[in-house]
């Protein structure tokens, strides 16, 4: 089976614009902040791909662009500003940040229900102790969603996550055992490799090493999600050997149209759920 991203992001999409209709009913309209520092390409790029896809859903959108040189203290004040603004349900703010600021105080000063990309300690703390009230990272739920949507009950699955990232392997691990899955994180020190993700029902890549994993770390029963993002040759590919790969085990997705394409949608979802965080209190 092929895991296709396609299929999974146009189901959230409907429920956020089904969800949004429903709010601006009451007078509500759900709306995002995007807090940029400098004028990066990429960051750019990103952007407009997000503000294509709010007017998509029926999300408002507030670009809030400031100079590469932006000091802490005025930094601190604009994300101040979008916490106390009630018209204002989720914020992004694009990392990495300019070296002189500090990253790490910045997570701490961002509203936790405002904050849809997972920057802030105390979602990381509730994704650990399995508080549903906070808001985990795009990628890890993507995941999740990819393989619930094609109907994989992940109750009792051996699951083995190559990656230990607090921004991947660590929360995913989390969510992997929320769904009482068994998990086995791997990273570059461990041993005998193709051994551990051969025992996996599920094996989720994310080494960033293009076409790294062929069809000898897998077997015919496995289900791999591909969460690499690599260029080979000018091309966009996983860390799965997908052309080899595909035709040797029962389901993967693919790079790129796998979990990327989901991880989007779960971005502009969390806006819906920290509109229902902040209804709350």
């Amino acid at each position: 089976m092929l895991l296709k991203g396609k299929p999974v992001a146009d189901k959230i999409r409907a429920d956020i614009i089904h969800a949004a209709e429903e709010y601006k009913k009451t007078g509500d309209t759900p709306k995002i902040a995007i807090l940029r520092v400098g004028a990066r390409e990429d960051d750019i790029a990103y952007e407009e791909r997000v503000l294509k896809n709010c007017r998509a859903v029926g999300i408002e959108t507030e670009v809030v662009a400031l100079d590469l040189n932006i000091d802490m203290e005025s930094l601190t004040k604009e994300i101040k500003r979008l916490n106390e603004d009630v018209n204002t349900h989720g914020i992004l703010i694009f990392r990495p940040l300019p070296a002189h600021l500090d990253t790490e105080e910045i997570s701490r000063i961002i509203d936790p229900r405002k904050d849809i990309d997972c920057m802030s300690p105390v979602n990381i703390e509730k994704v650990f102790t399995g508080d549903s009230n906070g808001i985990a990272p795009c990628t890890p739920e993507a995941v999740i969603e990819i393989l619930k949507f094609y109907d994989y009950d992940l109750q009792g699955k051996n699951v083995t996550i190559v990656n230990r990232s607090m921004v991947l392997g660590k929360p995913l691990a989390m969510l992997f055992l929320a769904e009482n899955a068994t998990v086995t994180i791997c990273h570059s020190k461990t041993k005998e490799l193709k051994e551990v993700t051969k025992r996996a029902d599920i094996v989720v890549t994310g080494v960033g090493r293009g076409k790294f994993f062929g069809p000898d770390y897998f077997t015919e029963g496995s289900v791999v999600v591909d969460v690499g993002i690599n260029f080979e040759d000018g091309k966009l590919c996983g860390d799965v050997d997908f052309d080899i790969v595909s035709d040797q085990v029962s389901a993967i997705s693919p790079v790129p149209g796998g979990v990327g394409t989901v991880t989007s949608m779960i971005l502009l979802s969390h806006v819906i759920k920290a509109m229902v965080l902040q209804k709350k209190q």
